[in-house]
């Protein structure tokens, strides 16, 4: 379907069977990386139930094997700080005025101090500016613009979709195959870069758990370590897009803050709050997903209400509330 009305992922399970009817009254499809928003709340009932881990581990805790590592990004070293982070990356501000503008830009509300973009769009002057790709699928307008063998195939060869939105899943299941998918990925990266951008959104980090078992949470924190190599590099810092279920592994793979959906709907915000150090910002898409995230963690998180299509200013699905 055409990118229509921008519409927006969410993370977490149990939502989408309410978007569809809405859905369906607007003709939406994903519209992400070419100006309009990315997906809706996640939720197929097939879809496995995230193994939760607790966030980020504490001393004596052991991380989870992973593949991360095992190749090279092609990305300068950058400088490290005595706390390990990159010389050159500014983290997001803590607690601070969050808005989540990834389905069209429009001028931020005074208090506004980080604003999420498609990286289609430019930057907020004067703001902390997130800039969204879709780094783990391809759109199915631009499906033919990659290399057939990167495409993630079953056992009979056909491409490997999620049914929600019609994206091919990309084939992270072997190094080399990491790192062709990273070199195209790291070109969205090096122009967000160059537009002013201070941060990257990596969206379907938890792709591999619609990918018929083809790919695995190793595949998936292994390619994201290469694209924090990159990111950081450009002195950019990354976050953790939803996948609660990995928060644990953000030392491995580099990933600097979280973007939350639904943390407060699905009491989650915890999780990200422990792995990241409360630098974490958060989108609920209800009334009580706002409530609950506020009254659990409305002092320590940047927590915004949106629609969930993500529209502008002037839409008549327009929602945009911090309380």
């Amino acid at each position: 379907m055409p990118p229509v009305t921008p519409v927006l992922r969410a993370g977490v399970l149990g939502t989408a069977t309410a978007l569809a009817g809405l859905l369906a009254l607007t003709g939406c499809g994903s519209g992400k990386d070419t100006g309009a928003g990315p997906k809706t709340p996640r939720g197929a009932a097939s879809a496995p139930a995230p193994s939760r881990t607790s966030a980020e581990p504490s001393a004596g805790a052991a991380e989870e094997s992973s593949g991360a590592g095992e190749e090279s990004s092609g990305s300068p070293t950058p400088a490290r700080r005595p706390d390990g982070k990159p010389t050159g990356v500014r983290l997001p501000p803590l607690h601070a005025g969050f808005d989540y503008q990834i389905g069209g830009a429009y001028p931020p509300a005074p208090g506004v101090r980080v604003v999420s973009r498609d990286r289609s769009a430019s930057p907020a002057p004067g703001l902390y500016n997130i800039c969204y790709v879709n780094a783990f699928q391809a759109q199915p307008e631009e499906r033919g613009r990659w290399p057939a063998d990167l495409l993630l195939r079953d056992a009979d060869g056909k491409v490997v979709v999620d049914k929600d939105w019609d994206e091919a899943l990309l084939d992270i299941s072997t190094p080399d195959k990491r790192r062709r998918v990273a070199e195209r990925v790291n070109r969205w990266i090096d122009s967000c870069a160059d537009k002013g951008f201070d941060a990257i959104e990596p969206d379907n980090y938890d792709s591999y758990t619609r990918s018929r078992k083809l790919l695995t949470a190793d595949d998936a924190t292994a390619f994201i370590s290469l694209l924090s190599a990159h990111a950081h590099a450009r002195h950019l810092a990354i976050g953790q897009k939803n996948t609660v279920e990995l928060a644990g592994a953000r030392k491995r793979t580099g990933l600097d803050f979280a973007v939350a959906e639904e943390c407060g709907q699905y009491d989650e915000c915890g999780e990200y709050a422990k792995a990241f150090g409360d630098r974490v910002v958060v989108i609920e898409y209800t009334d009580s997903g706002l409530r609950k995230a506020r009254a659990a963690y409305g002092d320590r998180l940047s927590i915004v209400r949106r629609d969930v299509l993500v529209s502008t200013p002037g839409s008549a699905h327009y929602v945009r509330r911090t309380r």
